[in-house]
């Protein structure tokens, strides 16, 4: 391969990745505003500048590029429970996510509002449950405590700084997006969790 053609070949390659990422990060704008259902082809290609035909191209369609989306966070979210992690580390990964990509949030939060709690199916063997149970047979969890609503609860701490933003400007007297805000709500996060372990009074 001639020297012109790679560089052709690396130049192409470049332009997709960046048209890719485009249409990446301008559908996580819409799909965050307008759920999945909501959002429109031709909305999220004009955001991103580009022809709509191209979300075809590189993702087979809105529905593709919204799993697209899901695989970006996926391939994120696997190396958050590495060996040796402390269950309040964990949390504070989560948080930092939810801080740091508040849109990312937000479509997590409008597809759970979407989604028909009809389909709905108890799941007691899922990996986050068993992973807590773990966590709490080597003592990070209290024996008393639930480790589904212990689930539970530590998604309700992750989000409220997105869902109550009022509040939290009420409560705290700070901006969610301020550094100080974000410091010290790890900080209280972590204390919070670290509070799981505590045997029962």
């Amino acid at each position: 391969m001639s020297p012109k053609r790679r560089t052709n070949d690396d130049a192409r390659m470049r332009d997709a990745e960046r048209t890719r990422t485009a249409l990446l990060d301008a559908a996580l704008v819409e799909f965050a505003a307008k759920g999945r259902a909501g959002a429109r082809v031709s909305d999220i290609a004009d955001r991103a500048g580009v022809n709509k035909q191209l979300i075809s191209y590189y993702f087979g369609g809105k529905d593709g590029l919204y799993d697209a989306i899901l695989e970006r966070w996926y391939a994120e979210e696997e190396r958050f429970d590495e060996p040796g992690t402390t269950l309040d580390q964990l949390a504070s990964r989560y948080l930092d996510v939810g801080l740091r990509q508040p849109l990312l949030q937000q479509l997590f939060i409008r597809q759970l509002l979407d989604d028909d709690v009809q389909d709905a199916a108890h799941a007691p063997d899922a990996p986050e449950l068993a992973g807590l149970r773990a966590r709490q047979a080597n003592g990070e969890i209290a024996a008393d405590l639930d480790p589904a609503f212990v689930l539970l609860m530590l998604q309700g701490m992750v989000v409220a700084h997105t869902l109550f933003r009022r509040d939290a400007i009420r409560f705290t007297g700070m901006n969610v997006d301020s550094a100080e805000y974000q410091r010290q709500a790890e900080a209280q996060l972590r204390a919070i969790v670290r509070r799981f372990a505590a045997p029962p009074p």
